[in-house]
């Protein structure tokens, strides 16, 4: 077995030292790990590429590269210039954080999952939720190390698999608990969580300048009942089948009916 993993938080954050053990035990003593991920931080590109200027890419060892560019740019960079074979599977993260809700929106973490989608190969993206029951332990991806290979491998025997154009894919999020607390796997949805959301907030330079930083909004507030944020609110590791198609079907029909 062959795995690409990347991340969007870089190449040196401790969640993609998390995933290279996870993918290291899945791969077994005769299998590989190639990692691709960014040189600097990447959170919160989405599915950025970077087709308008080159980006360096270096080998720091064997089939260990950083490349200045996004997540899904890492994706290609492996595919298409590091690789001599495609890989089986590829995954993203462990992201330093939750990508659930809303948060999936702007998470270069799914962004390099959707490109490994868009390029038919199996892809799952993976996020530890932080929180206070896991902030100050010693390990605070201390569930997706202890939780992460059981929970792909059920995926990758018994989950739904497709060829479909827009490939499906996955999105786990890993609650933010002790690995002991942790709630067996389920399948949710993507939530929302009201009253909350990016906003921007203007500071002045000591030279008088106004810049603008962006703030992420409060993370602990639950979705809906059953969905992403709740489940891991609730202790539970959250499974997500997702897809790069945008079109809510659901609503073609009454369009039609209502435009014609």
């Amino acid at each position: 077995m062959r795995i690409l993993i990347t991340n969007d938080d870089g190449i040196n954050a401790p969640g993609l030292h998390v995933l290279t053990g996870i993918a290291a035990e899945l791969v077994g003593i005769d299998g590989e790990v190639w990692t691709v991920a960014p040189a600097f931080e990447q959170s919160g590109v989405s599915h950025a590429v970077s087709y308008t200027h080159p980006m360096l890419i270096t080998e720091l060892a064997p089939r260990r590269y950083a490349a200045e560019g996004s997540p899904a740019d890492c994706v290609l960079a492996a595919l298409y210039d590091v690789m001599p074979e495609p890989p089986d599977l590829v995954l993203c993260g462990v992201n330093r954080g939750n990508n659930a809700g809303e948060n999936v929106l702007y998470s270069g973490t799914l962004g390099g999952a959707m490109e490994a989608a868009l390029q038919g190969l199996p892809a799952i993206a993976l996020s530890q939720f932080m929180g206070r029951g896991n902030s100050t332990l010693d390990d605070p991806f201390e569930s997706a190390r202890e939780h992460g290979v059981d929970t792909i491998a059920k995926l990758l025997s018994q989950g739904l698999w497709d060829n479909a154009d827009y490939r499906l894919f996955y999105s786990i999020n890993f609650p933010p608990v002790s690995a002991a607390d942790t709630k067996p796997a389920v399948v949710a949805a993507q939530g929302f969580r009201r009253g909350t959301g990016f906003s921007c907030e203007p500071h002045m330079s000591p030279g008088g300048k106004r810049f603008l930083w962006i703030k992420g909004g409060q993370q602990d507030i639950a979705t809906a009942k059953g969905t992403d944020v709740e489940r891991n609110l609730a202790g539970h590791i959250t499974i997500t089948p997702m897809s790069c198609d945008l079109t809510l079907h659901d609503a073609l029909e009454p369009l039609r009916e209502a435009l014609l």
